[in-house]
């Protein structure tokens, strides 16, 4: 669905929150209409600035923006599917949607954020020591194999959160950035809410259930959106295999190799006819069922940003994820 309007920040404030940064909640005291023309947008904003011919930014000039509509088509198989979005980023289209601002539970895919937030605000050359709260995950947790006491760089760290997903390395993660999870979790929300993820709450690093804990596609988008302008973060998401050497806690030198979990980055799944999948992260719980968060290019080098959450099974995850990325990608 093509982007026909531009949607202008309310009010000075509102602008000044954004122009200062990510570090405080925004609050819209006039949120924005969508169906108010820019032109109309821009000629009442302009009497508010001392010069008239003052640049005048909209909050979502770059930003695939759409109404709350479905698409229907018979070449996708939406049923096994709870929510999903194919993003055009150069034309500020979304080509197919179903549910993509309905409450969802994000899994993993939470970690987009958490590795944004490590690549932003933290130095990747700083040693990380893994605390006994990081490594106390369940049995059948997704973990990196990390022990308490053992140091490792950021930038290796955050291999074994994308990657191999692991819950330790994002407690971790989220330790040495802001003290705490709960600490973290604030940031992480109030990132979100900057971003203009507002239908989203998030209360750890790692994306374990949480009724409290929740997205939607299009809020996912946005994060997603933010994160790729970071070259780390890409590189992070295209690499298939990483191995990550550390010292333990005994001083000892130690590795770990981790392999992507993206079935289109290790081999077994093939990418549809046109479509070059860079990479990007699933995410799996029983609440949240099976998601995955893509970032492709097209036959035209165009960008391609394709989002389901809650499949009901990892087949019908990739195999619906190629039936939009084939018809709706172009």
């Amino acid at each position: 669905m093509k982007c026909t309007s531009r949607i202008l920040l309310s009010g000075i404030m509102a602008v000044s929150l954004f122009i200062c940064g990510c570090g405080k909640d925004v609050a819209f005291d006039q949120p924005y209409d969508i169906g108010l023309s820019a032109t109309n947008a821009k000629s009442e904003a302009v009497t508010d600035f001392d010069d008239s011919s003052a640049s005048i930014h909209y909050f979502a000039e770059d930003l695939c923006v759409a109404p709350k509509e479905q698409t229907h088509s018979d070449a996708v198989t939406d049923e096994v599917v709870q929510a999903m979005g194919v993003f055009l980023p150069d034309s500020g289209s979304i080509s197919y949607q179903k549910n993509i601002y309905d409450k969802m539970y994000p899994a993993s895919t939470t970690k987009i954020l958490t590795a944004y937030l490590a690549i932003t605000e933290g130095n990747l050359e700083d040693m990380v020591t893994i605390s006994e709260h990081a490594v106390d995950q369940a049995n059948d947790s997704s973990v990196c194999g990390l022990r308490a006491g053992d140091q490792i760089k950021l930038s290796d760290l955050l291999y074994g959160l994308m990657l191999r997903s692991g819950n330790d390395a994002a407690v971790a993660i989220a330790e040495h950035i802001s003290g705490s999870e709960e600490s973290f979790a604030r940031l992480m929300n109030e990132t979100a809410r900057s971003f203009g993820a507002t239908n989203s709450n998030f209360v750890n690093a790692n994306g374990l259930h949480d009724e409290e804990h929740y997205t939607c596609v299009y809020d996912l988008y946005l994060i997603f959106s933010h994160a790729i302008q970071e070259d780390f973060f890409l590189q992070l998401i295209q690499t298939t295999s990483y191995t990550a050497y550390y010292t333990d806690i005994t001083g000892a030198q130690a590795t770990q190799t981790w392999t992507n979990t993206n079935k289109y980055l290790n081999g077994e799944v093939n990418q549809p006819d046109g479509i070059t999948v860079l990479g990007g992260k699933t995410g799996t719980t029983n609440a949240a069922g099976y998601c995955l968060v893509l970032l492709s290019n097209n036959d035209k080098k165009d960008p391609v940003i394709s989002i389901i959450l809650k499949s009901d099974g990892r087949s019908n995850l990739y195999y619906v994820m190629n039936q939009v990325l084939a018809n709706f990608a172009k």
